[in-house]
């Protein structure tokens, strides 16, 4: 295993990071303030994207630094798992930054559905606007009335009717469907309640516009509505869409969740352990320009062991986070679920715990919006959530784990 960067990814992360200096980061506080007076409440027909966030997206597209996410070399730049995850860590310090470069969630695993399992009239019409950032889309599985951890609760129906497939159903936590951009919607549900229960729910293609969609409110995650994305609750009444806006099959619902979930976890995952060195970043920095009793703040009371604990965690997720990157690209997704689920655990865990040392050695102002890490510590337990829950990712590396000694023990 050999976690160094090649010599093409260097060059990547080193471009990223100069148009990180040069562009985003003298105006991420005014970003951050235009965001929020531009889009206050709940009323995503409101919401607006803010204008320096197109400025952005203008300049990476002719930087060069776009759809860096995806493992194809004429759609994209063709990067590895592996050689993009050091650059999502990087995006990770500034989690709005994503969307600059077109490569935030739920968009990226979207357009690697589509690239995967998309026809070609499926790519042209949809897959083509996500990769030029022309359009926003949304994947609609949660649901409010099952518990959607055991995703084969899912009961949204997909019904044959002629030429057409009738979808029926209610979903929530639909993220990015209050966007004035989002287009499209991939649709989860069952399509035959009687067959095997891998192979019951299917896939569609579902454009927002289509009578029966009907968005039914936008979700507060601990107060905050997170515009001009959001996180919607969606209702699907007798919705009426041609048969050639069925994924790859019917019955294929499952198959494509996994092949989306994979990469797509080792984006967060990287993410948020960029967003865990900016925590600690702003941490060490507040501690040691503030001092109370006399001392620097970073002197008081263990802060210091706080800091050095800080640094193992992050540590300690990148590795294994690039440990599941590399499995990932030499035997497979499939092959690496174990690894896969596990970061899905320790990394939003290990930037919880760090935003929350760095919130704290902030006082008060850790609460507030005049540093990012309330945004931050969000971020990460939503994330605990987003996904599957931790449970569901304990339980599948305790299988995994199990299944090595069967036989041995009895």
């Amino acid at each position: 295993m050999d976690f160094q960067p090649s010599a093409r990814c260097q060059d990547l992360q080193e471009r990223l990071q100069e148009f990180m200096r040069l562009e985003v980061i003298p105006h991420e506080a005014d970003y951050r303030a235009q965001l929020r007076n531009l889009n206050s409440g709940s009323d995503w027909k409101t919401w607006q994207v803010v204008p320096m966030m197109e400025d952005w997206k203008s300049k990476a597209r002719d930087a060069g630094l776009w759809n860096l996410f995806l493992p194809d070399d004429k759609l994209a730049l063709g990067l590895s798992t592996l050689e993009y995850a050091p650059l999502a860590e990087t995006m990770g310090l500034y989690p709005f930054s994503a969307e600059i470069f077109n490569c935030s969630a739920p968009d990226t695993g979207n357009m690697e559905v589509l690239w995967h399992f998309g026809s070609d009239v499926q790519k042209q019409e949809w897959l083509t606007p996500l990769l030029a950032g022309e359009i926003r889309s949304v994947f609609c599985m949660t649901e409010p009335n099952v518990a959607s951890s055991d995703a084969r609760n899912i009961s949204a129906s997909i019904t044959e009717d002629g030429d057409e497939l009738v979808l029926n159903g209610r979903k929530w936590w639909s993220t990015g469907i209050g966007h004035p951009n989002a287009k499209l919607a991939i649709f989860m549900g069952i399509s035959d309640p009687d067959g095997e229960p891998h192979a019951r729910h299917s896939m569609v293609l579902v454009p927002l516009d289509t009578p029966g969609v009907t968005i039914e409110r936008m979700l507060p995650t601990m107060g905050e509505y997170d515009p001009p994305a959001g996180h919607g609750e969606v209702n699907f009444d007798n919705v009426r869409v041609p048969k050639e806006n069925l994924i790859l099959g019917l019955g294929k619902g499952f198959a494509i969740a996994q092949g989306r979930l994979g990469p797509g976890r080792i984006h967060h995952c990287m993410r948020a352990i960029g967003a865990a060195e900016r925590a600690l970043e702003l941490m060490i920095t507040r501690g040691g320009k503030r001092e109370a009793f006399g001392k620097p703040l970073i002197a008081l009371d263990g802060n210091r062991g706080q800091v050095a604990d800080a640094r193992m965690a992050i540590d300690q997720a990148r590795l294994l986070t690039l440990y599941a990157a590399w499995k990932i690209d030499t035997v497979g997704a499939k092959a690496a679920m174990s690894e896969i689920s596990a970061i899905k655990v320790v990394a939003p865990n290990m930037l919880q715990d760090v935003v929350d040392k760095a919130m704290q050695i902030h006082g008060g102002q850790g609460l507030t919006h005049e540093t990012p890490l309330a945004d931050l510590w969000l971020m990460a337990r939503a994330l605990r959530y987003a996904d599957g829950p931790d449970e569901v990712h304990r339980a599948m590396v305790a299988r995994q784990e199990l299944a090595k000694y069967r036989g041995k023990n009895a």
